[in-house]
């Protein structure tokens, strides 16, 4: 299982990335920011980077405006 947020538990499985995770949880927004236990992960990686299962995930959304 993994933590997203404190909130979401996601159902772990072998091979899982991090835009899997995102894609599962409907996170479509363009400026997300990840880290996994405290590591930043950089979006170019999302498609490539594991998720361990038990992990911890932080996911948020940066928003800008005036």
């Amino acid at each position: 299982m993994i933590r997203v947020n404190d909130l979401h538990d996601v159902p772990w499985r072998e091979g899982m990335t991090v835009q899997d995770v995102l894609d599962h949880l409907k996170y479509t927004y363009a400026l997300i920011t990840v880290s996994i236990g405290g590591d930043v992960i950089e979006p170019e990686h999302y498609a490539d980077t594991p998720v361990p299962d038990g992990c911890a995930m932080t996911v948020f959304h940066l928003a800008h405006g005036g």
